[in-house]
């Protein structure tokens, strides 16, 4: 459903939430070496995210990336949108151009409405959330022991 590029915009979302701090920043090596994202392809994504105002870049010894907002403020929408783009939750699922409501493809209605539930769920969810979950070990994903933030 959505572009590698995305997927790695939101693996690192995370592991940015998890790992900085307001006087700490996630250096892009680090990013780059847990997630196993080249380092090159995840600085363009990361870039992207910086211009949205996502995050904030930091350059020298102590740079790197941080959130540019609290992880509660920032929906993983939020980070679709600022790498894909909201097309895919308009798209027709099996790629017909012109599908639509007066001109559907065979899976046009069970689509749109499976669509609008994965739109609904990304606009809910936080960043907040996501490390919360992580934290408390209800997500089996390990992205490093986290760090302690002091919104």
């Amino acid at each position: 459903m959505f572009s590698t590029s995305c997927h790695y915009g939101l693996q690192a979302m995370i592991y940015i939430a998890l790992h900085s701090t307001k006087d700490k920043n996630v250096d892009l090596g680090q990013i780059s070496a847990e997630l196993d994202i080249p380092k090159h392809f995840l600085s363009k994504i990361l870039q992207m995210l910086v211009k949205e105002k996502l995050l904030t870049s930091m350059k020298g010894p102590t740079g790197g990336f941080n959130l540019n907002h609290h992880p509660k403020e920032i929906t993983l929408i939020q980070i679709i949108d600022a790498i894909d783009g909201l097309d895919v939750f308009t798209q027709c699922g099996i790629g017909f151009k012109k599908c639509n409501d007066s001109q559907p493809c065979p899976i046009h209605h069970d689509f749109t409405k499976v669509r609008e539930k994965v739109k609904r769920l990304f606009q809910e969810k936080s960043l907040q959330q996501l490390t919360e979950d992580i934290k408390t070990g209800d997500s089996i994903v390990s992205l490093g022991k986290p760090v302690k933030r002091d919104w």
